[in-house]
């Protein structure tokens, strides 16, 4: 299994449920192992970083199209995850494991990590996230004490061929 691959969109709808005791992901309407979806060894986002956002998880094994394991919940909120929304990326598994871009920095600052195609840095010129190079990009958000929004980002692979399905950067980070 490599560390991580080009796509942050890889295909897979429906909605899905944790057991936290068992680590079994029990999907609805999910498509798991099938070609163009969510394989072993990809990065599970459980949630959207749009609305609520539980964490993410790295697969380990598929029992079928709709049941996956995952290796370990350290990187989750800890809340129940019912009938959520998620998104399965091919993003630096070792990403999980840091503590700041995972949902264990809740409640502090925003920080994430982005499949950036070279279109994406386009788009985010003349913006707070302008980004320097095409990859997998960790962005952290914050206010300072004046209440002015701040980003950090950089690159955690620099790499081209990023495939982020539909926008340039996965998530579209707001202007």
């Amino acid at each position: 299994m490599a560390l991580w691959g080009n796509n942050d969109a890889v295909g897979s709808g429906g909605t899905v449920s944790l057991d936290y005791g068992t680590g079994v992901v029990t999907g609805g309407g999910t498509t798991f192992g099938q070609v163009g979806a969510a394989k072993t060894g990809d990065v599970i986002r459980f949630g959207d970083r749009a609305g609520t956002y539980f964490g993410d998880a790295v697969i380990v094994s598929i029992a079928g199209t709709q049941s996956l394991t995952i290796g370990s919940t350290a990187g989750l909120s800890g809340a129940a995850i019912a009938a959520t929304s998620f998104t399965v990326s091919e993003l630096p598994k070792y990403t999980i494991g840091d503590s700041k871009y995972s949902e264990a920095s809740y409640g502090t600052e925003d920080s994430f990590v982005y499949g950036v195609a070279d279109a994406g840095m386009d788009a985010t010129t003349g913006t707070s996230y302008h980004l320097s190079h095409e990859g997998w990009v960790g962005v952290t958000t914050y206010n300072d004490n004046a209440g002015n929004l701040r980003v950090k980002s950089e690159v955690l692979v620099a790499m081209s061929g990023i495939t982020t399905g539909n926008s340039p950067v996965y998530g579209n980070p707001p202007a």
